[in-house]
């Protein structure tokens, strides 16, 4: 996969006096790659799912928590406030939706549950300082919530791409249309999670628990 840098929306806003400290809150692609972040073991089936739960559009963030077997146990999706991108408060309404769907899991030693990320934006798949900012407040989210870190995926017109894996796929793309839940591993979705996604508002709104 090639490691392009390509100029964020987000980052034209920003003022010269915050820039260091933004800047100080985002991660580029080869700290996300040394993280250890644990690889999907099929992460097509995961972003088709959740954009059939979700049905994101450019300017949309998918948080969802799995279990040890990588099953959905709660998501949630929602359009962030407008620029600039900052790792700090994209944490801050990571860790407001997870503390909606999930209790956390902090009285664990070990993380058993593990959260990942996708994002919905315009552009191609080559990371933005706004990327950097996402995997940043995931990366806090999750240890604030008692979770393992998870992939941060993103979803554009060209397709959907695993950040720091190199893995991705034409589809679904950020002008998907809707997919049927039942074609999309809905059935191994906990049942009370399949309910939560049954009406076609809440696919567009929180799966929770």
């Amino acid at each position: 996969m090639t490691f392009g840098f390509a100029p964020s929306a987000a980052s034209s806003f920003a003022s010269p006096a915050g820039s260091a400290s933004r800047l100080a809150r985002m991660l580029e692609p080869a700290e996300w790659a040394a993280a250890g972040i644990p690889l999907l073991r099929n992460p097509r089936d995961i972003v088709t799912g959740l954009h059939a739960r979700h049905l994101p559009r450019p300017a949309t963030a998918v948080v969802a928590v799995l279990d040890h077997e990588e099953r959905l146990v709660a998501s949630a999706s929602f359009t962030p406030r407008p620029i600039p991108a900052d790792g700090w408060d994209f944490r801050n309404v990571l860790l407001a939706h997870l503390r909606r769907v999930i209790p956390h899991d902090l009285r664990r030693r070990t993380p058993v549950r593990t959260a990942v990320l996708l994002f919905c934006r315009e552009g191609d798949e080559r990371w933005t300082e706004e990327d950097g900012a996402w995997m940043w407040g995931l990366r806090d989210a999750c240890t604030l919530h008692g979770l393992r870190c998870g992939a941060y995926i993103t979803l554009t017109g060209d397709g959907w791409q695993v950040m720091g894996e190199g893995r991705g796929g034409r589809s679904p793309h950020a002008s998907s249309p809707p997919t049927d839940l039942s074609q999309a591993g809905a059935d191994d979705a906990p049942p009370t999670l399949r309910r939560a996604s049954g009406a076609a508002d809440a696919l567009r709104r929180t799966a929770a628990r």
